[in-house]
């Protein structure tokens, strides 16, 4: 059960405190650091899932725990974001995100009874997302000026937008099953 992944996975889980903590210090670096423990969170949910594959280390344990601690760790950041922003420009996208995540989370479970997990597999469209959001959040947090913020912001829309139409390829892709009155 124990293995170079498994332990990345539960060092992401270990981050997210570390990332509250540091977020909400009173020091003018403290939002730089903040976004240092987002991005290494970020690169630890990359590398435990290449190296899963690479020295052939995939446990259910694993499968399981990955994307619990991704979508913590994306979710405690979103509504801190949301807090320290205030503003409707990331209250909306940061619930589009959260309730997706929800919804794909038990979209996957269903179709996993059925046997038909395949069906709703990660894309390659959510991984693109993946990538848009989590760079989004870490300029959001480091907000290092108004460029910077900017550019995130559009970023954080574009994730959004990916965030939206991946849930639709997702529900379109189980709508036979769900559809279906014998199921």
């Amino acid at each position: 059960m124990w293995n170079i992944p498994n332990t990345l996975t539960t060092f992401r889980l270990i981050l997210i405190p570390v990332f509250l903590i540091v977020f909400y210090l009173p020091s003018p670096l403290a939002y730089f650091w903040a976004a240092f423990v987002f991005w290494l969170a970020s690169v630890t949910d990359i590398l435990d899932g290449y190296l899963a594959r690479k020295l052939e280390q995939s446990t259910p344990f694993g499968a399981f725990l990955d994307p619990v601690a991704d979508k913590v760790m994306v979710s405690v950041a979103l509504i801190v974001l949301t807090q320290h922003y205030q503003s409707l420009y990331m209250t909306i996208p940061t619930i589009i995100i959260i309730g997706r995540e929800i919804v794909i989370s038990a979209l996957r479970e269903w179709m996993a009874e059925l046997g038909k997990r395949a069906n709703v597999a990660v894309s390659q469209l959510g991984k693109v997302k993946a990538a848009a959001q989590m760079l989004a959040i870490i300029g959001l947090i480091w907000q290092y000026n108004s460029w910077m913020i900017t550019l995130s912001y559009i970023l954080f829309y574009i994730a959004t937008l990916l965030t939206f139409v991946s849930m639709v390829q997702y529900l379109q892709a189980a709508w036979r099953d769900l559809a279906n009155k014998s199921a």
